[in-house]
């Protein structure tokens, strides 16, 4: 049977006019974009990233805009039921077709798929948006309500007097954050389009796994609203098999389950533990024709009694599986500068690191489809917040409403995705109960206020994805647990944040042991060369207004410099202070991770704040706005090894215990060796031997006395498979860096190609700390902030971003090398 294509759509993406009837301005706008996009291309604002402009262009976020454009329409192209379809208004708009309003918007995060049956003439129509100024919109919503919803501190570091984002939907990192500038931007993005259909649309498509023995049976819930009584043809394709159905429908919302077994299925995995095969399901109702990519896995969280408390591990396909990763802030403060090229090369990034997961954090947004979509083809999986972060929110009729929408639209958008894992409640709203005067005063308010709107969240998830675990909030110690996720490291998952915001020593990730790691981080610069894309050399000083302004959290500078002291020497110029405190951000995450990771199967899980920016600022990011690799991210791509060797000092630091980490489904065998190095070169090997490590299982290999080390030796440990390969190397200071003498080495740079690839090969006449080269090209390399010995050569490879051919000739004209000594 062949399906008739009744069904088409009308694109209105592309050229509308932009106006501010208050300042005067018209000009143009390409959407889906934003406002901000429009006047930098216009050349009337300046770039706001750079030095202090976003104090000059504050103003854009708070005027009304207007875009405007005509379309045609053909008779064949309104010959049916129409409807706009506007996926993301951002956000306090109202929809003109023809001069008569057909909607009002006030939620970004909910698609619109307005009914303009009749409304669309043949030959010209002009569609216009007006834009509302939200941060007024918010304020009279708040000075409105019954009793006073405080926003959220993190507001409070970009000049802003307040603004009260809790009561709109909008990503809240939009009016700034602890890392983030206040941009407020206003735009449309997604899909934006007039949809014809006969008699029926598709609302969404959600897929349901079961395995058995001998297949998995899937279950496809099409979702289909019709605008009266009728049948309509429904077809969907997936694995070579098609099932096509008459269907009646009533108007309204229809629901039609299908089922269809994959026999001998291909099962998709993680990145590091196997393949991501994914099967193309195709949906079509009467021309209009949907894809999806189905990735075939199960996947639990299991929550069970232990002998410590609880568990909080995930389990896919049978095995329980550590999680290593990051978490994910919205790619850039301008929206449409988010492009799928942005977002593969970061997400390319992260499983180049080692990553299987990213934490979508709850004061951002939903992701665009074609993210999910990359992360299913990567392996990365996703816990993903729904969008509340930090304060308390309303709980009145009108917010819970729209919050329904968006949380059911979200979850039947989403829920086909292998790639998620989780859906969680919010963002530290539990914990920010305790943070304000207003909260603290009134606690069973708040209380009460808090459980109407996560209540709510569970039942939509329970009712929509009923095979996905809902986690109330991160942290969280479990359903309907209001006590502190900070602290408690027995159950649940764990934001430890003590060695930033209190200023403790690294150690001090040692003297807690979370289930479940979800966030914590250590901030550092942003590399020089981003610097320079934002100041002028006169403001390349820790403490300059335009460097203060590119650090969002309070006393952030001061934190970086005051640790510096504790563990190196002060850095002799700025450029060295940059390099240096990347260096410690990346020592401060490596200790917590290696440690984390070395008491599995306790710890089934590692997430640090975070893994990019969203524009040029100093932050705990470990890759620079722009996707350049920091150091951390190197060191991420070593610390997330799935065949891991690391040290883990006593609490006196008087004996230092070498412990193998295993998580791959198989067991290992290796050869260890273990050097005491001079740092001024000498060498001896204090222990070789071959060991054997489970699969998916950490173990103690051997144990270093530190008074059997001399006062200018640190450890250095390497291993091997059995073939005599080199799995990886580490390395121990029982001592701050500071304390020792550290040579200047001389580090020799040798290119040549081979396969297509440039290969830097470096030697060194002396250990060589945190050795690092860097090129003007954009790219990384296989490895970096390397220890160097006297008498090894190691090859690097140069892998250059964007898919851009280089040879090691373009490479070389800009090589540098630095290491940790120069900067004595």
């Amino acid at each position: 049977m062949t399906i008739s294509s009744f069904n088409t759509a009308l694109d209105l993406s592309g050229a509308y006019g932009l106006t501010a009837p208050s300042r005067n301005i018209t000009t143009s706008i390409a959407l889906p974009g934003d406002v901000h996009g429009a006047l930098l291309a216009a050349d009337l604002i300046p770039d706001p990233y750079f030095g202090e402009n976003e104090k000059v262009v504050m103003w854009v976020g708070e005027t009304e805009w207007h875009v405007e454009r005509r379309f045609e329409a053909s008779a064949a192209d309104i010959a049916g039921y129409l409807s706009l379809t506007l996926s993301e208004v951002d956000c306090i708009a109202t929809i003109l077709l023809n001069g008569e309003i057909i909607a009002r918007t006030d939620n970004s995060f909910v698609r619109h798929d307005i009914d303009v049956t009749g409304k669309v003439h043949q030959g010209e129509n002009t569609l216009r948006i007006e834009f509302g100024v939200a941060p007024d919109v918010a304020k009279a919503r708040s000075d409105a309500h019954p009793f006073p919803i405080p926003f959220t501190y993190n507001y409070q570091t970009n000049g802003l007097k307040g603004i009260h984002m809790n009561f709109i939907r909008k990503a809240a990192c939009h009016a700034g954050w602890d890392w983030g500038i206040c941009t407020m931007p206003v735009g449309v993005y997604g899909t934006m389009a007039l949809r014809k259909s006969r008699l029926a649309r598709q609302d969404s498509v959600e897929v349901e796994q079961t395995h058995g023995a001998k297949g998995v049976e899937l279950s496809i819930k099409t979702r289909v609203f019709a605008f009266a009584h009728g049948e309509v043809e429904l077809e969907h394709t997936i694995d070579g098999q098609t099932i096509t159905d008459k269907v009646a429908v009533q108007k309204g919302e229809n629901v039609f389950t299908h089922n269809v077994t994959i026999h001998n299925p291909k099962i998709w995995w993680p990145a590091g533990q196997g393949a991501q095969p994914l099967y193309e399901l195709t949906t079509n109702l009467e021309g209009e024709v949907t894809t999806r990519k189905i990735g075939l896995r199960k996947l639990e969280w299991i929550i069970e009694k232990d002998e410590i408390d609880h568990t909080f591990k995930c389990r896919i396909n049978g095995r329980d599986i550590t999680m290593m990763g990051a978490n994910w802030i919205p790619a850039d403060a301008i929206p449409s500068r988010i492009t799928p090229a942005v977002i593969r090369d970061l997400l390319e990034s992260a499983k180049a690191a080692n990553m299987n997961m990213l934490r979508i954090w709850g004061g951002g947004q939903y992701e665009p489809d074609y993210f999910y979509d990359l992360c299913d083809e990567l392996g990365i999986l996703l816990w993903h917040d729904f969008m509340f972060s930090c304060m308390s929110y309303p709980s009145n009729r009108e917010f819970l409403a729209s919050v329904e929408t968006e949380i059911t639209q979200q979850v039947r958008r989403l829920s086909h995705h292998a790639s998620i894992a989780l859906w969680c409640g919010d963002n530290e709203v539990i914990g920010s109960l305790n943070w304000y005067p207003e909260t603290k005063a009134d606690p069973g308010r708040y209380l009460a206020n808090y459980d109407r709107l996560n209540s709510m969240l569970h039942r939509i998830v329970e009712d929509e994805d009923p095979s996905r675990r809902f986690w109330p909030s991160s942290p969280s110690l479990g359903y309907m647990d209001f006590s502190d996720g900070w602290h408690s490291d027995t159950r649940g998952d764990l934001h430890y944040w003590d060695v930033w915001h209190s200023a403790k020593s690294f150690d001090a990730y040692r003297s807690v042991n979370p289930r479940f790691a979800s966030e914590f981080g250590f901030q550092s610069f942003t590399s020089m060369n981003v610097i320079e894309t934002f100041s002028e050399e006169k403001d390349r000083n820790p403490s300059s207004p335009v460097m203060e302004n590119h650090q969002r959290n309070n006393g952030g500078n001061a934190r970086i410099i005051e640790t510096m002291t504790r563990y190196f020497r002060f850095p002799r110029d700025f450029d060295q202070m940059v390099f240096l405190s990347q260096i410690q951000q990346g020592l401060a995450i490596k200790t917590a991770i290696e440690y984390w990771r070395s008491t599995k199967p306790r710890c089934m899980g590692t997430l640090y704040w975070q893994i990019n920016d969203i524009w040029p600022v100093a932050s705990w990011s470990s890759l620079d706005y722009g996707g350049q690799w920091k150091l951390m991210q190197y060191m991420a791509k070593r610390f997330f090894r799935l065949v891991n060797l690391v040290a883990v000092p006593n609490a006196e630091n008087t004996e230092i215990t070498l412990k193998g980490i295993n998580d791959t489904g198989r067991p290992v065998s290796i050869a260890l060796e273990v050097k005491a190095v001079s740092v001024s070169g000498a060498q001896r090997t204090i222990f070789s031997g071959n060991s054997a490590i489970g699969a998916d299982a950490a173990i103690a290999l051997t144990t270093v006395s530190v008074a059997d080390l001399a006062q200018d030796e640190f450890l250095y440990f390497s291993w091997k498979d059995a073939a005599g390969n080199i799995l990886g190397e580490n390395d121990y200071f029982p001592k701050p860096y500071k304390a020792h003498e550290l040579s200047q080495a001389r580090i020799s740079a040798t290119w040549s190609d081979r396969d297509g690839q440039a290969i830097l090969t470096l030697e060194t006449d002396k250990p060589a700390l945190f050795a690092t080269a860097t090129v003007d090209v954009p790219g990384y390399f296989s490895d970096n902030a390397l220890t160097l010995l006297p008498g090894e050569r190691v090859d690097l490879t140069f892998i250059p971003r964007h898919g851009a051919k280089v040879t090691s000739a373009d490479l070389a004209k800009s090589l540098t090398l630095r290491n940790l000594a120069e900067t004595f």
